[in-house]
């Protein structure tokens, strides 16, 4: 990875996000776009309701800004280093980058309606079930496509610590499986202030560290931009949060995250990386499965971090947890590259 390029994209995500909270909070709460704390949730969370939501926006225009002004920074670089053995520029490298943040804008509008839905319509559940995953489907197929007319056309799956595997005709289905479930997977992850901006903070670190050892100059560029963001974010959602993401953003960071994956072509690596992610998930999954079979409930209130902040968990040592359990999966995805 370029030092000038990354340090340009790390600034410009990081300040361009935090200081448009600044004018995000007090606008979002002179409109009204409040989040409605739902019924079931924690009863202590009900002081967070109208705290403005579809902060993700902030994020959004600092990780797109930082892009880029990474990208150019990047070009420029390249004109004097010609043969920088650490940069892959041009072509397919150039397609997987901005295909994968035009995707993640696509997840982040789907998002967007589902926010607004839910705020300025008063349907508190957003988007029916149904019309959020077709089109969250067709977002994934879309960018599958466009990387398949880019000429990223390999079937072929890198199981981290245990090799390769073709799939031939069911890598589409299985790669359209990967990406609608980590856009919503990212998405359960956003329950408690910090949490999702704090684990994928540490993602993006680690994509960071996997794009310099693979040699993805361009692709490293969205990972800094993803960490850099993350964290001028949570200046305003860290406990006690003046600022929620929302939909739009939460879905918008499980695009980012997706398209760093397939970008470095380790979409298997999401096993662990986003072992939060997945964590999180199942523990939903097995919450409604064990109620409709046996009508008991196996955690106090799911997704998992609601079990946690049941038992006496205060949302601080919740997030600091998680946080080093996405660590430690990143850590092993980072390892897991030597095995290759």
């Amino acid at each position: 990875m370029n030092d000038f390029a990354t340090i340009v994209t790390a600034i410009a995500s990081f300040g361009v996000t935090a200081l448009l909270g600044l004018w995000a909070v007090p606008f979002l709460r002179r409109i009204k776009y409040g989040q409605t704390i739902k019924e079931i949730g924690p009863t202590w969370h009900k002081n967070k309701n109208g705290t403005p939501t579809m902060g993700g926006l902030t994020f959004i225009i600092g990780i797109l800004t930082a892009v880029i002004a990474g990208f150019i920074a990047l070009r420029l670089s390249e004109a004097s280093h010609p043969l920088d053995p650490f940069i892959r520029a041009g072509g397919l490298n150039t397609t997987r980058l901005f295909l994968g943040l035009t995707m993640a804008l696509a997840f982040g509008a789907i998002g967007f309606a589902d926010d607004y839905i839910k705020v300025v319509k008063k349907r508190n559940l957003g988007l029916r079930a149904r019309e959020k995953t077709v089109a969250q489907i067709l977002v994934a197929g879309a960018y599958l496509a466009g990387l398949y007319m880019a000429g990223d056309t390999s079937s072929i799956l890198i199981l981290p610590f245990l090799g390769q595997v073709d799939l031939g005709i069911f890598y589409i289905p299985f790669a359209l499986f990967v990406i609608v479930g980590a856009v919503n997977a990212v998405n359960l992850t956003d329950g408690i202030d910090g949490l999702a901006a704090s684990v994928t903070f540490v993602v993006g670190i680690g994509f960071m560290l996997c794009c310099a050892l693979l040699s993805f100059g361009e692709m490293g560029l969205l990972a800094t931009a993803l960490a850099g963001g993350c964290l001028g974010f949570l200046i305003w959602n860290f406990h006690p949060a003046k600022m929620f993401m929302g939909d739009t953003g939460s879905m918008f960071l499980g695009g980012v995250v997706v398209a760093l994956a397939f970008g470095i072509g380790q979409p298997a690596i999401l096993i662990l990386m986003g072992v939060v992610y997945i964590v999180e998930t199942l523990s939903d999954i097995i919450q409604i499965g064990c109620y409709k079979l046996t009508h008991k409930r196996v955690f106090k209130m799911a997704p998992i971090h609601h079990h946690f902040e049941m038992s006496g968990w205060s949302e601080v040592k919740i997030v600091v947890v998680f946080s080093l359990v996405a660590l430690a999966g990143c850590g092993l995805g980072i390892w897991s590259l030597f095995f290759q």
